[in-house]
């Protein structure tokens, strides 16, 4: 019998077990997967926690890499052996082996190792989202990027290099400063110790950005707004610091017709097609030289402890789960 994390309650790190689960043969229209390398995202935190709710009880994690072991009825274009990678609900991924639809899961290419799948899929399409549609980056602007040194920041410090911004990103410490400027950041901005809003402007001459990216929430949340230039784009995209609270629209027209936005990779993705142009946009981008930093490795089984490092922000880059 496999295993996997499952959760009877939601809460603390704690409540993660190692269980013994019965994975079935897939249904129509699904494949099952062994997995052999799991990703670990900020969202795992929200849905163990209960800021998502989950019906109980639940898996936990949305992203992983795998092989394909069984095919459902309905199935044309996967078939056993098939490498594949997702980054898709439902819950689940903290797992040995699993059922999904087959039109969740996109298949590797050989550039592309399982690691390397397990720890970009949904980190690298929340980066090509970002920056490719919610507000679409162009040459010669200047972007202030929140987290700079986690697991999207890296990514996104690197492929806005591609695209030809300037990049102003956030960190934590001296470390995560150094480990930002070698994947591209321009600026680096110390929130511990530097009011990032007088940094912006001292960087931009007074303009302020056409965009902020801010993964961290309610600690940044109004910072964030006084960083924009006129009829800049405000994009909340996590919670590390807690959701934002008590938002008033009004204050984004004192401070310049802002425009605010709460996207999701979910939304984005949505559609096969779109699924597909996300990853194969990723690929690419990695291809061209976006490397993906995996500097935490963990056992499937010891997921309780990736988190209480995840969430005390020891962690930078990317972090996989190994089955």
């Amino acid at each position: 019998m496999t295993h996997a994390i499952v959760i009877q309650k939601q809460g603390g790190p704690e409540e993660m077990q190692w269980t013994a689960v019965d994975v079935g043969a897939p249904g129509a229209g699904q494949i099952r997967l062994k997995q052999t390398a799991v990703g670990l995202n900020y969202i795992d935190c929200y849905h163990r926690s209960g800021l998502y709710p989950l019906e109980m009880p639940a898996g936990i994690g949305m992203e992983a890499a795998g092989v394909v072991v069984a095919v459902g009825e309905g199935v044309s274009d996967l078939a056993v052996d098939d490498r594949v990678a997702y980054a898709s609900g439902p819950p689940g991924s903290y797992a040995e082996e699993r059922n999904m639809a087959a039109d969740r899961v996109v298949k590797l290419p050989d550039s592309i190792s399982d690691e390397t799948a397990a720890a970009m899929m949904l980190q690298g399409m929340t980066t090509q989202y970002l920056i490719r549609s919610t507000y679409r980056v162009k040459a010669g602007e200047t972007v202030l990027f929140h987290a700079a040194a986690g697991g999207v920041g890296l990514i996104a410090c690197q492929w806005l290099k591609q695209l030809g911004a300037t990049v102003i990103g956030t960190v934590g410490s001296d470390e995560k400063a150094e480990l930002a400027k070698a994947h591209g950041c321009d600026h680096t901005i110390i929130y511990t110790r530097e009011n990032f809003v007088d940094r912006v402007k001292d960087i931009t001459d007074g303009a302020g950005v056409p965009v902020v990216y801010d993964s961290v929430g309610a600690d940044t949340y109004p910072g964030s707004l006084d960083c924009l230039a006129p009829l800049g784009m405000m994009v909340s995209f996590g919670n590390a610091s807690g959701p934002i609270k008590d938002f008033d629209p009004g204050l984004l027209a004192v401070k310049g017709s802002l425009y605010f936005t709460r996207p999701t990779l979910m939304t984005y993705t949505a559609s096969r097609e779109d699924l597909v142009a996300s990853a194969s946009d990723l690929f690419a981008a990695v291809d061209k030289g976006v490397k993906i930093e995996i500097n935490q490795r963990y056992a499937l089984k010891d997921a309780e402890q990736s988190h209480r490092d995840l969430e005390g922000r020891k962690t930078t880059g990317s972090t996989i789960l190994l089955p």
